[in-house]
């Protein structure tokens, strides 16, 4: 197992170097995509160490921009799992371990960290969007997805090689919502591990807009369920949970 980590960071000095410097003691190499941060977000990291690559956006291109050119760069370094984390501080690269302790021997599904205490600790606004959205990305998965909006995640390889990605703006954050859904139209696993999630006094306000991203997010999931394209994608993942179902009843015990 090869594992990149890749940390898409916009502004984000405060916080950069140390979770860069946790990441690198957990994976094989870490990416950053610097996306036209003008505080010197890019000069922390000077000098650069081992095991580090920088990726330097010429101006601000969004989010998932950003996550899409790391993702490029770890599958043709031959990554096999890419770990994704926010810049902000939020998550811990101690957690790193316990994400990949998840994985199965060959295995393909995708991992999500999932904040457990985010409802004690989160800013209110942002529970309610995370609550709001998890409803709408699991209403389009047909089955439900907690924690959608965490950016704590292991992608197997075999999910990011049949992405295509194009880019627009708006979906900065779309974007990882969209890579849900097509884990499991695609049939790949999804597990959860705990984790924490921490949300720092001092550090810089969150990119995340509530209302504006949520809204995305929806008009996103309302146009899979209305994509005729996707029918056929939908129909094999419900055929999937049938046979799984009809497995599950024919190894229960049956009673005499």
């Amino acid at each position: 197992m090869k594992v990149f980590a890749v940390i898409p960071a916009y502004n984000e000095v405060r916080t950069l170097s140390e979770l860069v410097a946790g990441a690198r003691a957990h994976v094989d190499h870490v990416v950053v995509v610097d996306d036209g941060s003008s505080d010197g977000t890019a000069e922390s990291l000077q000098p650069l160490p081992d095991g580090v690559t920088l990726l330097r956006n010429a101006g601000n291109r969004g989010k998932a921009a950003a996550l899409w050119r790391g993702f490029r760069h770890a599958l043709e370094a031959g990554a096999t799992h890419v770990v994704t984390l926010d810049a902000d501080g939020q998550h811990r690269p101690e957690d790193i371990p316990r994400l990949l302790a998840a994985l199965k021997p060959d295995d393909d599904a995708l991992i999500l960290g999932e904040r457990r205490d985010k409802r004690a600790t989160a800013p209110r606004m942002r529970r309610f969007a995370n609550a709001f959205a998890d409803f709408w990305i699991s209403l389009a998965a047909g089955q439900r997805l907690r924690d959608s909006q965490s950016g704590f995640r292991v992608y197997p390889v075999g999910l990011l090689s049949t992405l295509h990605f194009v880019e627009r703006r708006r979906k900065s954050f779309v974007f990882e919502t969209e890579l849900l859904v097509a884990a499991v139209y695609g049939g790949f696993a999804i597990r959860y591990v705990d984790i924490a999630s921490l949300y720092l006094h001092d550090a810089r306000a969150s990119h995340y807009r509530a209302v504006y991203d949520t809204t995305q997010i929806v008009i996103v999931v309302a146009g899979m369920l209305l994509d005729p394209r996707l029918a056929l994608p939908r129909l094999r993942h419900l055929i999937r949970g049938l046979v799984r179902a009809r497995q599950r009843a024919s190894a229960a015990p049956t009673r005499e």
